[in-house]
């Protein structure tokens, strides 16, 4: 398989084990449109370098000292929600990757993939595209919006006893256009950039540059977040449809 892009997207690693930066280093290196721009032994340290060198993607080891990589996750995207965030993982727990997306997190990168497979999740991230099996995906945000749909229910509950003082929240999908709220469906339902195209009948060009237009609206970096932030403001009713 082989991946291109325009011009060089930024790397930050983050991993306290230095035979393992080495090793990302020099694959992701050897690929003239990406480069590691800083390197990171703890969850804290990552968190100071975004701050300074704000990289596009951050690859994040999940078990590192001071400060683990999931809690570094929530710190970085609350600051830099456009950062991308792929972490880096020994097990395919779903529970730890339910964990690590509700933190922010993108996907994640199994520590013992091919270089192949290790270098398509990075560029998926980067094209928009879920570096996740589809599968999980579908269980991830299932699992998301029934713990989102509890506590709805109750402050609905709460506003229908205060007769209607609260005024209600504005709709986030309303800053979407018709044609978005659909591709936003079928990006819950796990649907690459091509299906999405098959499905609309529109070019996987168009469907992507549909995709981008749907992240940048809900000001998340990814599809993954994109899903997981328009079940946390409201659209269930879309995300629901997942198969």
């Amino acid at each position: 398989m082989t991946f291109e892009r325009p011009s060089a997207s930024e790397v930050l690693l983050a991993d306290d084990h230095p035979l393992v930066r080495s090793a990302l280093k020099q694959l992701l290196e050897g690929r003239p449109d990406l480069k590691v721009v800083g390197e990171a032994t703890d969850g804290r340290e990552a968190v100071e370098l975004c701050r300074r060198l704000h990289p596009d993607v951050v690859l994040m080891d999940v078990r590192m000292p001071h400060l683990d990589g999931l809690q570094a996750t929530r710190y970085l995207k609350e600051e830099h929600p456009q950062i991308i965030v792929l972490m880096l993982t020994a097990l395919e727990d779903p529970d730890h990757l339910f964990e690590a997306t509700r933190a922010g997190a993108a996907g994640y990168i199994l520590k013992h993939a091919s270089h192949e497979e290790l270098l398509g999740a990075v560029y998926e991230a980067l094209d928009g595209e879920f570096p996740l099996d589809r599968s999980l995906v579908a269980d991830l945000l299932k699992r998301v919006a029934g713990e989102y749909e509890r506590p709805r229910e109750a402050q609905q509950g709460l506003r229908s006893e205060q007769h209607g003082k609260e005024k209600p929240q504005q709709p986030l999908h309303e800053a979407l256009t018709p044609r978005e709220a659909e591709v936003l469906t079928l990006l819950a339902q796990g649907r690459t950039n091509r299906e999405i195209a098959r499905r609309l009948t529109i070019s996987p060009g168009t469907a992507k540059l549909h995709v981008h237009h749907v992240i940048k609206k809900l000001g998340v970096s990814d599809r993954t977040q994109a899903a997981l932030h328009a079940i946390k403001f409201g659209l269930s009713c879309l995300l629901l449809l997942i198969c």
